[in-house]
């Protein structure tokens, strides 16, 4: 009588195929959580942008163009900004040759900070030049 041969995986060819599916699956997962944590932190930042543009639009509008600064929370209290209006001198005339004009121009900056869900502060800021009365 001759003898079946079996058919079938070895114990080594099992064991082979479970490492390598393991590191396939270790691999997606790790890529997987690190675009959720990008997308997260994408949001947030797109969530400052959104707070900084609008208080940005408000000066001049809601807040008078004059030097000074100002705070405040939005969002629930998760973005905490502050809007600094100072007199810029860039584009000046020399010291030498004075501008009699009523109007001058201020530096808006606007600084955003947030507690991410890293648990880490970040910081947003934006700044732009306004031309208003000086009187």
């Amino acid at each position: 009588m001759a003898t079946r041969r079996q058919r079938g995986f070895t114990l080594i060819e099992v064991v082979v195929a479970f490492v390598l599916l393991s590191l396939v699956l270790a691999t997606s997962f790790e890529l997987f959580t690190t675009g959720m944590r990008r997308a997260v932190d994408l949001e947030e930042r797109s969530g400052a942008l959104a707070v900084a543009q609008a208080r940005m639009a408000a000066v001049g509008v809601e807040m008078p163009l004059k030097e000074g600064s100002a705070s405040g929370e939005s969002n629930g209290g998760k973005y905490r900004w502050t809007v600094t209006i100072t007199r810029s001198e860039e584009g000046a005339a020399e010291a030498h040759q004075p501008l009699a004009t009523p109007y001058g121009l201020y530096r808006v900056e606007t600084v955003v900070t947030w507690r991410a869900a890293d648990e880490r502060d970040r910081t947003f800021s934006l700044a732009t030049l306004e031309l208003g009365s000086i009187l």
